[in-house]
Order: structure tokens, then C-alpha cells, then sequence
């Protein structure tokens, strides 16, 4: 039998739920239903794990020698950034404070579910997912905004917020920071929902934000990151401009006054008035969201 006379190999996407979650149900012969892990978008809670398995508490030494790294002069960190997480790291706890919000972040969602998606009969609610310009993350889970699937005539009767998506709910709890990313951006009512209820969250100390002493989930995984960076600094490395700069790699504008920030100023920008880009992406975010440099 002749081979095919074309080639074609696609890149695809491998997910990571079709290899370990669980096969559901058919609905016919080339229709099944597997279970699939979502990132919830927009959003950012403290870590349960981090790096790899490991319980953010066993990254408190290192999180203090960073601070005493930063103290010295010694880590690839701008005067202001340090000044912003240093007496965050020095704590020798900063791990175990993380660890802990993110139990408690974790039991507010799971009590949130519950309630959102229990009807009054007692039966359950399905939800509604609405991806995002990029529908998966590098690891296949799929980027979305996760909400009950409420009717039409139960949303008619219900606010903004009383019917919003888990993703929005969550920030208002002041459980999750406030994450937007571009260009998965949520719709402009929706954003202003998050700025607003962000806001609120911080102003108010709810959840993590009752601490001053919170690093959120991205700062977190950058101070984790920035200590590899430094310490390889300090065995006498040497590292390129790009690599001792590896430990963080996003731009930041404001959402209220739409100016751009360098990586290492997004400290600058209000929690809950951030957006963050890409450096791939960030011509196409000046030019779409008419953004200016902020010195």
C-alpha cells in the first residue's frame, strides 16, 4: 500500500487532563466527555504548592536569606522593588504566611462552589465557561472565566456581583489578587467590576489583604525565582543580562490612567488597577489599549 504523499505534523496542544483525569460519559460513538483542569483568568490566589510540590512554608529560609541578599546589594532587584518586598521576605515566615493563605483561599472556594452552585431545591447548578484570547496555558489547562450557569430569568433578578463569575468573586474576597493579563481581558463591564471589588478587597483588609505582610501568589513565585537567581549571583556565576533578569518578565499599566511600567515598577500600580503584558505583547497592547511610558 502507497504511503501518503503529503506531509503534515501539527503542533497541537497536549493536555495534561486527557493523559491523567477521568473519562465521564459518550453521548455517542465520537462524543466523550473527559474531565479538564482550568486556570481560572483574571486571577491570582496564594500558592499550596510551590515550586513543583513543595509547601510554600519550606521556601522560608530562602526567602529570608533573599532579604538578606537584597539588603546587601546583592540581588538583581531595583532599590524600589526591593524596598516594596523586603520586609515582606525578612520575616523568616514569608513561606508559611503564603502557605497558610492558600489553605484559606482554597476553603473559601471550595464553601463558595457549594453555595453558588446549590439550588434551592438542593440540586446542583451546572456551570458557564467563557475562555480567553488564548484558550490554554503552557501546561494544556484551559484559561476561562468559570460562573454558575445561572437562567435568564434568575440573572434578571440578581446584581452584577450576585451573579458574577467565580474568577470576580474570589477577588472581591480578597482571596485572590486581582491578575488580568493581556489580552485575556475580561469585557469592559466586567473589568470595572474587578477594579472595583479589587478596591474594595484591599481597602478594606479582606482575606490575604488583612496582612500587610502578604506577597501575592506572583510575588511569591518571583521571590522564589529571584533567590535561584541570586544565588547562582553568589557562587560566583556569571549571567547575562537576560538571565539574572529571568525572574520576572511582565510589564504592568494602570488600568485608571493607562500608563505602562517596566517590569520592576509595578509596585507603583495599585493591586487592583493592574493589567499585566507580556513583553512579546507589548507593542500590541500600546497600540490597542492607547497606553503611554511612565518614567
Amino acid at each position: 500500500m502507497p504511503k501518503p504523499a503529503i506531509f503534515w505534523d501539527p503542533a497541537g496542544l497536549e493536555l495534561d487532563s486527557l493523559g491523567s483525569n477521568s473519562y465521564l460519559r459518550s453521548t455517542d460513538g465520537d462524543t466523550p466527555y473527559v474531565s479538564l483542569s482550568i486556570r481560572m483568568l483574571s486571577v491570582d490566589t496564594p500558592e499550596t504548592h510551590y515550586p513543583g510540590r513543595s509547601k510554600p512554608a519550606r521556601s522560608d529560609e530562602k526567602l529570608a536569606e533573599l532579604a538578606s541578599w537584597i539588603q546587601e546589594g546583592a540581588a538583581p532587584i531595583d532599590d524600589g522593588l526591593a524596598a516594596h518586598l523586603q520586609p515582606k521576605l525578612e520575616t523568616g515566615r514569608a513561606g508559611t504566611l503564603h502557605g497558610e493563605q492558600g489553605e484559606a483561599a482554597h476553603e473559601h472556594f471550595e464553601r463558595l462552589v457549594e453555595e453558588k452552585l446549590t439550588k434551592p431545591s438542593g440540586r446542583k447548578r451546572r456551570v458557564y465557561l467563557k475562555s480567553g484570547n488564548e484558550p490554554f496555558d503552557r501546561y494544556g489547562r484551559l484559561l476561562a472565566y468559570m460562573a454558575p450557569n445561572y437562567t435568564r430569568a434568575e440573572r434578571d433578578e440578581m446584581t452584577p456581583l450576585e451573579s458574577a463569575s467565580f474568577n470576580l468573586l474570589m477577588v472581591a474576597s480578597g482571596w485572590a489578587a486581582s491578575f488580568i493579563i493581556f489580552p485575556s481581558l475580561p469585557k469592559h463591564s466586567d473589568l470595572c467590576l474587578f477594579q472595583e471589588e479589587g478596591r474594595k478587597a484591599v481597602e478594606d483588609g479582606l482575606g490575604a489583604w488583612s496582612d500587610p505582610l502578604t506577597l501575592t501568589g506572583y510575588e511569591f513565585r518571583m521571590c522564589v525565582k529571584l533567590h535561584t537567581v541570586t544565588k547562582e549571583l553568589m557562587q560566583g556565576k556569571k549571567l547575562s543580562k537576560a538571565e539574572r533578569l529571568r525572574w520576572i518578565d511582565r510589564y504592568c499599566c494602570d488600568m485608571s490612567t493607562r500608563g505602562v511600567y517596566s517590569p520592576q515598577d509595578y509596585y507603583r500600580v495599585p493591586a487592583y488597577d493592574r493589567i499585566f503584558i507580556w513583553k512579546k505583547d507589548v507593542n500590541e497592547a500600546v497600540a490597542r489599549l492607547n497606553l503611554s511610558p511612565e518614567v
